[in-house]
């Protein structure tokens, strides 16, 4: 089946630097500095982009954390637990739009 996504793309996200190589040093340089070893393992800041991964919806990101997750030694049951926190607080930041919809309710019943 053919669809927008395309997994060997992955492995060409430096490309995304190839017309401005400043920026894309800077963004590497942002980037490994945030996934060093600091207050958070390596290991629980790839679950937490894993679990990120699923709340933007970038099957890029997914594949990547889900190799980068395994690789820092989390286990499936782990990893399948972000993914049910990111699932939770996309639906409650869905749901709690609702109090908007009410206001607005309320508002036009005036």
């Amino acid at each position: 089946m053919d669809t927008y996504y395309h997994p060997p793309d992955l492995a060409k996200f430096h490309e995304v630097g190839k017309d401005a190589p400043e920026l894309w040093e800077k963004f590497s340089a942002w980037y490994d500095a945030v996934f060093a070893e600091g207050a958070l393992t390596g290991r629980e800041k790839a679950l937490i982009a894993l679990a990120v991964s699923h709340a933007v919806q970038c099957p890029y990101c997914i594949d990547a954390y889900t190799t980068a997750s395994l690789e820092k030694g989390a286990a499936p049951d782990q990893m399948t637990e972000a993914v049910h926190v990111a699932a939770a607080i996309r639906g409650g930041a869905a749901l709690v739009h609702g109090v908007q919809m009410r206001n607005r309710l309320d508002k036009l019943s005036m």
